[in-house]
């Protein structure tokens, strides 16, 4: 990955994210989408006209069919890992929106077969471009909070019933996982980013306000590598749209609250000896996808930086070893829901 070339890419999915991936992917100079694939044809199709691209509803089929440098894989979580190794197998790197996958067995066989190949897993994590995201991660490297005692995560968004309702995976457990995994696991990317692996947690977790098998509120007690202690506040209840999504940090030197309704907003920045910069704005914002709001759009920097790697070699995007952190943080906090009834049921 020394020369620099046009990367051939095809996409799978073609959903909301998957759109994003398609848009952003076709604006970056540096690459050419070859193929799109869904299982819906339709909706193929009509990206296909709009694109001018060549469509497949069979994705083993489009693997076969073409020639590309790497897959985009924009499916429901349940599929990623599959379709990650299936294009391995193939010769492709690979692009996985997060999750990485559900299970952390499931990461592991796809950085095996990646090491096998000779090919790269990358993660998006784009919000670790936000503005906000960099003032802060600069400020923890750099020592300037001092010691830093806690850190508070609230994720307080808004999830009609008919978001689930439109969906054949929303809030199928096979499918998505669990809340942790769609509207949470970036912030928990974040926060392992920061402070360290987190190596316990306790948890509660409910399903308060949709017909749905996941949960759609939860709070979780949990402490990092570095000793740092925290919580995780998450519902999809809140009342007509999304409210906040913010990360506080309590330090010796410092208080830091990143917010917004995505992390895309400094609410308070209160750190000994380090202002923010003069005339600093926030260009950040979440992706709209009319009735809710999600992931900030910063997509294009993690396909910018994937053409970087690939012509100069210098790393930086997040590949599968570091995702595989997010997972197995929440698997652990899952982990400790069922640990917590089966000690009660013990008990009773």
């Amino acid at each position: 990955m020394s020369e620099k070339k046009i990367i051939k890419v095809a996409v799978v999915g073609c959903g909301n994210i998957g759109k994003r991936h398609i848009a952003v992917l076709d604006a970056n100079p540096d690459v050419k989408i070859e193929a799109i694939c869904d299982t819906n044809e339709e909706v193929c199709q009509k990206l296909g006209a709009l694109y001018k691209l060549n469509c497949y509803t069979d994705y083993s089929h489009m693997l076969d069919a073409i020639d590309i440098d790497m897959v985009s894989i924009a499916t429901p979580h349940g599929l990623h890992a599959e379709q990650t190794i299936q294009a391995l197998e193939h010769g492709y790197h690979v692009l996985v929106e997060k999750p990485m996958a559900l299970r952390t067995e499931d990461c592991e066989r796809m950085i095996a077969k990646a090491q096998e190949a000779d090919r790269k897993v990358f993660v998006v994590k784009q919000n670790r471009y936000n503005k906000p995201i960099a003032l802060t991660k600069e400020a923890i490297d750099s020592k300037r909070l001092g010691q830093i005692f806690m850190v508070q995560c609230n994720v307080m968004w808004n999830r009609h019933q008919g978001y689930y309702n439109d969906s054949a995976w929303r809030g199928v457990k096979a499918l998505e996982g669990g809340a942790l995994h769609t509207q949470v696991s970036h912030f928990i990317d974040l926060m392992i980013w920061w402070f360290g692996d987190v190596v316990s947690a306790t948890t509660q977790i409910d399903t308060k306000n949709h017909d749905i098998e996941i949960e759609d509120c939860g709070v979780t007690a949990i402490r990092f590598s570095s000793g740092v202690i925290g919580s995780i506040f998450w519902t999809t209840c809140v009342y007509n749209k999304n409210y906040e999504g913010s990360i506080t940090v309590i330090a010796e030197n410092g208080t830091i609250k990143i917010g917004g309704k995505y992390l895309n907003e400094i609410d308070t920045w209160d750190v000994q000896s380090y202002p923010l910069p003069e005339g600093i704005t926030f260009e950040d914002k979440p992706n709209d996808y009319g009735k809710y709001q999600g992931t900030s759009s910063n997509h294009h920097r993690v396909i910018e930086g994937i053409v970087e790697q690939f012509a100069t070699g210098r790393k930086g995007v997040v590949e599968g070893d570091e995702a595989l952190k997010t997972i197995r943080a929440i698997e652990m906090i899952y982990d400790s829901v069922r640990d917590a009834q089966k000690m009660q049921h013990q008990g009773s």
